[in-house]
């Protein structure tokens, strides 16, 4: 294992559930094709992208008052042997092939990094051991930039882990070779004030697969964008999605899937778990196939279990298709509390009212951490949700 190196960044009713129809032509075509964030209006809260995010708590991030200063947010990279590890100036051009910013936060963060992270997995390597990149903020404003970059046929799992406190705006980028796989698996675990806006941005070659794990628990506001696209056929995309939201915190994902190439798959499933006054989480799930992408096969899920009052949640899944041409398509969201004949089931068997209710939320999210295989993660993520757990009954 090479040396780890340290690189610079710059009124509801409870339980309620909101559906609410929004075009994907529209999310699409309101974030010009730039990187600069002075062709992007400040956001008022009245826009479709944002009118479910409670700006006011972005800490300036999207109306250009958070200026980077206080003690920063330190990254550090642990990759085995034959991974280049590399910090770059802004004019690598390496920077912005996976995609263009979708809001201004984002092209603010791509405007305002001052040097990038750059893992690269050479061609036809095969990693056994996962990447490790560790984002610890120490207080302040900061903004980053990070690319992992596999070559054709390459083999990698990269774990990227946010922890501490720090208002965090950042764009991290996936290029994949032709015939390349990778899984990334993106843990935001905030301490409690943390304000932390990314979007992740992959671009799938041909014949390549890309899995994505996000697990969200930690922050005041966290508002992550997942976006696939894909540079050739025979691609695969999976986007799997675990939250739970706290009392008072606002969980945010947007996802879009563009299939602008034929012959390409895509499954999105997403689930949370929410608890505690105020709490709440939006899910946002576009996918988009073009005229040109026929012989597309996709689906998308969100399910959200409330576990006590006060508690909303916002789920919009979206499926756009221009062409007749296709294997199959389709989108599911659900919302709801404990299902009671569960509870009875576990109960009439001799176990604790709060066991059962423990083991009802463990096998809601079992298929989304067994997505993980990464055995600290997976472990670390069922000791966060039983401590979760403890503060609800």
């Amino acid at each position: 294992m090479a040396e780890a190196q340290n690189i610079p960044v710059g009124s509801t009713t409870a339980g309620q559930i909101a559906v609410a129809a929004e075009s994907t032509v529209a999310t699409r075509m309101s974030a010009p094709p730039s990187f600069d964030v002075q062709d992007f209006p400040v956001p008022h809260g009245r826009e479709e992208e944002w009118r479910f995010t409670p700006l006011e708590r972005l800490r300036g991030l999207h109306d250009g008052t958070a200026v980077a200063a206080g003690e920063g947010v330190k990254v550090a990279v642990e990759a085995p042997e034959g991974v280049t590890v590399e910090v770059v100036d802004r004019d690598d051009p390496r920077l912005g092939r996976a995609g263009t910013p979708v809001d201004r936060v984002a092209a603010q963060a791509y405007s305002a990094f001052e040097q990038a992270g750059v893992v690269t997995v050479p061609k036809e390597t095969v990693l056994t051991e996962p990447i490790r990149i560790a984002v610890h903020g120490e207080g302040g404003v900061r903004y980053g930039h990070q690319v992992v970059e596999l070559g054709a046929f390459a083999e990698a799992v990269v774990v990227i882990d946010h922890t501490g406190d720090a208002v965090l705006a950042a764009n991290v980028e996936y290029v994949l070779g032709d015939g390349a796989k990778l899984t990334v698996v993106s843990v935001q675990d905030w301490d409690d004030k943390a304000v932390h806006v990314a979007q992740h941005s992959a671009l799938v070659g041909r014949d390549a697969s890309f899995k994505s794990v996000v697990v969200t628990f930690g922050g005041d506001v966290v508002r992550l964008h997942p976006r696939v696209s894909y540079a050739g056929p025979g691609a695969e995309a999976e986007l799997f999605g675990l939250y739970f939201t706290d009392a008072g915190q606002h969980h945010e994902h947007r996802l879009l899937v563009d299939h602008n190439v034929p012959h390409c798959k895509s499954n999105v499933v997403y689930k949370g778990a929410l608890q505690g006054e105020s709490a709440h989480a939006v899910w946002i799930g576009d996918v988009l196939i073009e005229a040109r992408a026929e012989g597309t096969d996709t689906y998308e899920m969100n399910r959200n279990l409330v576990l006590t009052d006060g508690a909303r949640v916002d789920s919009v899944p979206n499926l756009e298709i221009e062409t007749g041409e296709i294997v199959g398509a389709g989108h599911a969201s659900a919302t709801g509390r404990f299902d009671d004949e569960q509870l009875f089931y576990l109960m009439a068997r001799g176990i604790p009212a709060d066991e059962a209710r423990r083991l009802v939320v463990r096998g809601f999210f079992a298929e989304l951490v067994q997505q993980i295989a990464v055995p600290d993660i997976e472990e670390r993520l069922l000791a966060k949700i039983e401590t979760e757990l403890e503060a609800t009954v």
